[in-house]
């Protein structure tokens, strides 16, 4: 066992050491081997330092210096669950709720990853690549739960929430949920995905999800992550998509104290598509991360990407995005923007697009704009007697109408568009936006 106070990667890997034998999964031979694979990976790298250029400009040096704990068992505190008519998985502290969760009727099955555990060889660790991914290695030797979700082909599988809530702890617990969705062929889905927790709560949250929607197959992921303000959210998304498949992936990033939002996805099969759109609201204090990679493997396909940022007080913002065109994959057509809207003088953004392009017969772009509130419109609507708070938001929800348009399911887009105003009233109470 690790030493109490102990940090770092030497921390979880001793963790690791002494739950193994009551983890899920213990004593069954392929669990063990994939945990100890993730063991060894993630002993190898560590935890990633600036010095490697994806994680160039998010530091993980407080992560790393700091002594995070198991997380509680049998807390039954009085959550605060969203009122919701669609079926729901709920989490607590990165552990299925039973109790909690709605999931009768489903036309497709919904289990507890810690569960659905022994047959499950082969999937798990099937997309996330833990020697390339200290994150993914880190959560392969720690996952204790998760969801598995597998709605058949042809099978329209409606609207489904995952909730996922972090409590109130002495100590500073680190989850890691490993999520499983494939989607037969035909089949559709539209899951949100939620993650909050309390404002003064410390706690580190790494889920992973892998992702698998077969041919024509189309699933559209509304994520929303707002959790609380001392919290650290390292979070990555596998998907991998088969031909006329479509992955549609909207996330909101507004909470925490250190997020990274992580995202890869294969284009697998001739015309797959990938729509990975997102909003990044970034308040006093904060710092928030959304890096993309987008794979072209296979011919005809095409991905859509537009991420808004908005900074308020010292906070900052990064988006790194790539797109890869392998030779094979002729006629693509790729499309990524990034735009960042500054509201103080302290915010600071970090934007690197990038294309990689092996293939001659293409159609792709990139671009990226950091600016501030033009005085100009702002001069017009306070000239017509809107209040300045107001005149501001008005030009803040303008700015990211693009990125909110871009969402096609109705379940979706009336999730993202409350969380925006309440981020927004969140700023406008603690005063934290001027300006530059």
């Amino acid at each position: 066992m690790t030493a109490v106070g102990a940090t770092g990667a030497a921390a979880f890997l001793g963790r690791y050491e002494g739950l193994r034998s009551r983890l899920p999964g213990a004593r069954v031979a392929w669990v063990e081997a994939l945990r100890d694979r993730a063991a060894a990976a993630f002993r190898a790298q560590g935890f990633p330092t600036r010095r490697i250029e994806a994680w160039k400009y998010t530091d993980l040096a407080s992560v790393a210096g700091a002594s995070f704990g198991e997380p509680l068992t049998g807390v039954d505190d009085a959550l605060a669950l969203p009122a919701t008519a669609n079926p729901r998985a709920v989490f607590v502290d990165g552990r299925f709720r039973a109790d909690l969760s709605s999931l009768d009727g489903l036309p497709f099955a919904v289990e507890s990853l810690a569960q659905a555990l022994p047959g499950l060889e082969g999937r798990i660790g099937a997309i996330a690549t833990v020697e390339q991914q200290p994150m993914a290695a880190l959560n392969g030797m720690l996952f204790e739960d998760g969801l598995v979700v597998d709605v058949p082909a042809g099978v329209s599988g409606g609207v489904l929430e995952m909730i996922q809530i972090a409590t109130e702890s002495e100590r500073a617990p680190a989850y890691h949920p490993r999520h499983l969705v494939r989607l037969g062929v035909g089949a559709t889905l539209t899951l949100i995905d939620s993650a909050s927790g309390p404002a003064g709560a410390r706690y580190l949250h790494n889920p992973v999800f892998e992702i698998e929607v077969a041919q024509g197959a189309r699933l559209s992921h509304g994520r929303l992550q707002q959790e609380g303000h001392d919290g650290v959210f390292l979070s990555t998304v596998y998907a991998r998509v088969a031909a006329e498949g479509t992955y549609d992936n909207f996330t909101l990033n507004a909470g925490a104290k250190l997020a990274r939002n992580e995202i890869h996805v294969a284009l697998n099969g001739a015309k797959a598509q990938a729509h990975m759109n997102g909003v990044q609201l970034v308040g006093d204090g904060q710092h928030a991360d959304t890096t993309t990679s987008l794979d072209h493997a296979a011919p005809d396909c095409s991905s859509r990407q537009t991420y808004k940022t908005v900074l308020a007080g010292r906070s900052r913002g990064v988006f790194q995005g790539k797109i890869l065109v392998h030779q094979a994959a002729q006629k693509t057509d790729g499309y990524q923007m990034n735009q960042a809207l500054l509201l103080s003088a302290e915010a600071e953004m970090d934007s690197k697009p990038q294309l990689e392009i092996y293939a001659d017969d293409v159609k792709c772009s990139h671009g990226a704009t950091v600016g501030e509130l033009d005085a100009d419109h702002l001069f017009f609507l306070r000239s017509r007697g809107i209040p300045e708070a107001q005149a501001k938001a008005i030009l803040v929800e303008a700015f990211l109408t693009e990125a909110i348009e871009a969402v096609a399911e109705e379940p979706v887009r009336e999730a993202l568009s409350r969380a925006v105003a309440g981020w927004w009233q969140r700023q406008g109470i603690a005063g934290g936006i001027e300006v530059a």
